[in-house]
């Protein structure tokens, strides 16, 4: 079994703020150390489930070197690979040898979310909203679409309270989901030590892995429209002049039109391999 672990800081337990989460910060070598021990407790489960393949992508963009480059080799536990600093949603090795499952770990709310602890939508300056057709999504919900162009189901979502409800919401009732922390606001949360939460997630992954048809793999319909309310207008400027993409001055909105989920990405998806 071929197993696919996607990670993100700002889901993990005891990670509240952006000093926690951004390369060179006073808070950032703390943050990585409870980001890397969730991702071993996913590992542990997705093991004991079976997997006898489990590779890790860091998705989290920390600023400079340490962008997609968190995690502390060190720390890592021996039964995954892990792939260090390649540009976010383009790395499809796995997927395309045939991967059987994909687990979220750390992941966040979408943008606009009162209970989503940092949410965001890729970028606190210029994503406002992101839809697939009509379904409203976040980084979860980019991730999916990725893995299901390829046949693969997400499987597990770990992370607060708020984007276990918007990922469930997304992908089915049957999702397995691990909520390590409840959102007071955007930079609060009520959480679960993060000893605990490990075990959740160890515990989720084994679960999620015990039946690979629970979740279908999530594939918008084509022909594929993606929107993207952008934030503040002078932002528009940067998806000029990109072929299938239409510009909305007055709404300020991006169109991408493709015939399926990846042509309408990669037309307005900026980071290439």
């Amino acid at each position: 079994m071929k197993v696919l672990i996607m990670s993100d800081m700002e889901g993990v337990s005891g990670i509240v703020t952006w000093d926690q989460v951004v390369g060179g910060r006073p808070m950032y070598e703390e943050g990585r150390v409870l980001y890397t021990e969730e991702i071993n407790a996913a590992v542990r489960g997705a093991a004991r489930a079976g997997a006898d393949e489990i590779v890790v992508v860091d998705c989290h963009g920390a600023g400079g070197d340490w962008t997609f480059n968190s995690l502390i080799p060190e720390r890592l536990d021996p039964a995954c690979t892990w792939v260090a600093h390649h540009p976010w949603s383009r790395y499809t090795e796995l997927l395309e040898q045939g991967a059987d499952a994909c687990l979220l770990v750390g992941m966040h709310a979408r943008n606009n979310t009162a209970d989503g602890v940092m949410c965001h939508t890729i970028s606190t300056v210029k994503w406002h909203n992101l839809r697939f057709n009509d379904d409203l999504v976040g980084e979860s919900g980019i991730n999916a679409a990725l893995c299901g162009h390829y046949g693969c189901p997400v499987l597990l979502t770990t992370g607060d309270e708020a984007v276990c409800r918007e990922v469930k919401a997304l992908l089915g009732d049957r999702l397995t989901t691990v909520a390590v922390k409840r959102g007071l606001s955007r930079f609060s949360a009520r959480q679960i030590p993060p000893v605990k939460a490990r075990e959740m997630i160890e515990a989720g992954a084994y679960e999620a892995l015990q039946d690979l048809s629970a979740v279908a793999p999530y594939v918008p319909a084509g022909p594929v429209t993606i929107a993207i309310e952008i934030d503040q207008v002078e932002k528009m400027a940067e998806f000029q002049g990109r072929s299938g993409v239409e510009l909305d001055y007055e709404s300020q909105t991006v169109y991408s039109r493709g015939a399926d989920w990846m042509s309408a990405w990669d037309q307005i998806w900026h980071w290439a391999v």
